[in-house]
């Protein structure tokens, strides 16, 4: 049988995850052949938002899969957009990572703490939002590249603090750079962070039956209710929304929790529900629901047409 081919982007964490995946098929005697794809986020520069948003990061890779050069996409499912492509389906949800968001830096033990006026890099809507919400005089700075040159930036001066997700730190082993986990309460994380997303053809059940045992049914239930609720306020990967869907373990219940804040940080909306896992994308729906009513697309929208 050929080998599976696996469609990646180049990134040192992105060939991590594709490697991850690869190492599980080939321990159970698939052969793998891994095939990296640049995509426009990797070799365009600037913010995010200025350069087309939306799979940025994800559209040449899933071309790829549609033109049968590849098999398998491995995405960071907080990067695939949650609009479905016509002749693609995701087939898989890994057991997920650390969901969270962190703090680096050499000037506090938690965000509260920075000094007045800190310069804070991040190229994400989300995370700004939700950093001026907690504090007014943060200075917010866009910043790019992968893990290296972020970190890289810090410690050239660059920046008093930057934002990251924890869980590419803990795939890279770099956990000694985490000063701080911030709670939930403070920032609600992205639309499906900390997980990775396998995407095939939606007719290949051959490719479907062996990505089979790689799917965590409570990972997969959970980022199915967050995308559901991205989806249906139709957000967009780039808005400032963050989602955290997770099940209880006792009372086998998914529950979701929804923020949208305004880009300035002034307005925050937020919502909750609970339900059986199996109604993951109703509960979706009822947290969009939810904060639409409060004014959610409003405050996407605006964010949307001014980058703030």
């Amino acid at each position: 049988m050929p080998a599976i081919r696996i469609g990646t982007r180049g990134s040192q964490l992105a060939q991590w995850q594709a490697n991850w995946v690869a190492d599980q098929l080939r321990a159970v005697g698939t052969d793998v052949e891994i095939i990296h794809i640049a995509t426009q986020g990797d070799v365009t520069q600037g913010p995010l938002d200025l350069i087309g948003g939306r799979g940025v990061f994800t559209t040449e890779i899933q071309a790829a899969l549609l033109d049968n050069r590849i098999d398998v996409a491995v995405h960071s499912l907080k990067d695939l957009p949650t609009e479905a492509v016509v002749g693609l389906r995701l087939a898989a949800v890994p057991a997920r990572g650390a969901d969270g968001d962190v703090l680096i830096t050499s000037k506090a033990s938690d965000v509260l703490g920075l000094p007045q006026e800190s310069i804070i890099g991040t190229g994400s809507m989300r995370r700004k939002a939700q950093l001026l919400h907690l504090r007014r005089d943060f200075q917010i700075r866009d910043i790019r590249g992968n893990l290296d040159t972020r970190l890289r930036k810090l410690d050239d001066g660059l920046y008093d603090a930057i934002i990251l997700a924890e869980a590419g730190l803990r795939r890279l082993e770099l956990i000694e750079r985490i000063r701080h986990v911030i709670p939930k309460a403070q920032m609600l994380p992205a639309v499906g962070q900390g997980a990775l997303g396998l995407e095939i053809r939606e007719r290949d059940s051959a490719t479907a039956a062996m990505l089979a045992p790689l799917n965590h049914e409570d990972s997969h239930y959970s980022v199915l209710a967050e995308r559901s609720m991205l989806r249906n306020l139709r957000g967009g990967c780039l808005a400032p929304v963050g989602a955290w869907g997770r099940i209880d373990p006792i009372k086998q219940l998914l529950f979701l929790d929804g923020v949208v804040v305004s880009g300035d940080g002034h307005h925050k909306v937020t919502a909750s529900a609970c339900g059986p896992p199996n109604r993951a994308e109703d509960i979706g729906r009822q947290v969009a629901d939810q904060l639409a009513i409060q004014g959610a697309e409003r405050l996407i929208a605006f964010a949307r047409a001014t980058g703030s």
